[in-house]
């Protein structure tokens, strides 16, 4: 049986001897190597393990075998397992929450809520909040109020490769409080988000830092910026940052 070869080679490489050579090595056969027998390192007889078990395997009961085959009956009420439900703290899947309503929470990290002694005062008269967040959701009521992103904002997303929908976050200091206290931002500022004025946003006060972030959408960052400095009565630029781009707009 014949076999056309087409060779190309480069115009600096025109030795046909060694073409040749080159050609007949490619179309020769591969040589085929033999493997040699498995042999196993450890004992392969089956009534003589190298390995056993410290202890006997456990053993189960009839009346536990018999809670298990209960347990695995299929059900269309019984969808994970019955001891643990992830969903029962969580505010909105209470059937006392509408759909679409705002969920606030304000959790202190420090130390865990007394629910007997709730509404008294403090021992020394000051409660220390480390930590708070407040959280909203979107409302489709505000998709006419809201603008397309500047033109500088959409090149730096589209330089930097990054989606509409990234979060970022906005920081607000005591510096551009004009003569506020950051507590009183922060009180207005969760008014604003009860009143779901900042669609997705959920925002923090770090104490620690003398700090407000607040985090939204990159799709609705120049809204709720325009929203803080008209509201919160705020001074000077505010940067936009975006978790490992940094600082990727000012306003």
């Amino acid at each position: 049986s014949s076999m056309e070869v087409v060779l190309h080679y480069r115009p600096h490489q025109r030795d046909l001897i060694k073409l040749q050579k080159f050609a007949e090595a490619a179309v020769k056969e591969l040589p085929i190597r033999r493997l040699p027998r498995f042999a196993p390192w450890f004992p392969n007889g089956l009534y003589r393990l190298p390995l056993k078990p410290k202890k006997q395997p456990p053993v189960i009961s009839c009346e536990e075998a018999e809670e298990l085959k209960q347990l695995s009956a299929p059900s269309e009420y019984i969808t994970g397992s019955p001891d643990y439900d992830c969903t029962k703290s969580l505010l909105e899947f209470q059937s006392n929450v509408k759909h679409g309503q705002t969920l606030i929470e304000a959790q202190t990290v420090h130390r865990p809520i007394n629910l007997e002694n709730q509404g008294e005062p403090p021992p020394n008269g000051k409660q220390k909040l480390q930590r708070s967040w407040s959280v909203s959701v979107p409302s489709p009521k505000l998709k006419e109020k809201i603008l397309p992103l500047s033109q500088e904002l959409q090149n730096n997303l589209e330089r930097l490769k990054l989606h509409a929908f990234y979060r970022a976050k906005w920081t607000i200091e005591q510096s551009i409080c004009n003569n506020q206290n950051l507590e009183d931002i922060w009180i207005k500022l969760n008014r604003l988000i009860k009143q779901n004025e900042l669609p997705s946003c959920n925002a923090t006060i770090q104490r620690s830092v003398g700090q407000i972030w607040i985090f939204c959408d990159i799709l609705y960052c120049e809204y709720v910026r325009n929203i803080l400095r008209e509201k919160l009565s705020l001074t000077d630029k505010m940067n936009l940052l975006v978790h490992k781009f940094g600082i990727i707009f000012s306003l």
